[in-house]
């Protein structure tokens, strides 16, 4: 129990209120950035993402209960702002899934530049056919 809790709990002569939420730390490890992919650069930044959204999570259930007990106007602003960059936090996950689709989407396209043709359907009559055969050799 902290100093001032019980200093007042004698002052008033009341029993020391405990807390009911307590907010959970977690430690972070360093992640290390390299040369990678575009899967990798996305899959990264995803993960950053929902790290945010879950971390806001809270911190949203807990600026709820701050706002509510304290009836500030100024403590429900900052939980609608709170509620506005968790929602644009997930138009960011749905855009970084539309992204990835295009950048990948690019890749394909560079790479079906060579193609190579087994079957191919010559339309045109027979005349032209042996004229095309015989200009090709």
């Amino acid at each position: 129990m902290k100093s001032i809790d019980k200093n007042l709990s004698d002052i008033f002569d009341i029993d020391p209120i405990t807390p009911t939420n307590v907010i959970e730390v977690k430690e972070t490890a360093v992640v290390e950035i390299k040369d990678s992919t575009i899967e990798d650069d996305v899959e990264f930044a995803r993960q950053n993402i929902k790290k945010l959204i879950n971390k806001g999570g809270t911190a949203f259930d807990n600026l709820l209960l701050v706002a509510n007990e304290s009836e500030q106007p100024r403590a429900y602003e900052v939980v609608a702002t709170l509620i506005k960059n968790l929602s644009d936090l997930n138009k960011d996950l749905l855009e970084l899934q539309k992204r990835k689709k295009d950048l990948q989407g690019s890749d394909d396209k560079k790479q079906s530049g060579n193609v190579n043709v087994d079957k191919a359907v010559f339309v045109g009559s027979t005349t032209e056919l042996v004229k095309f055969l015989k200009n090709n050799k």
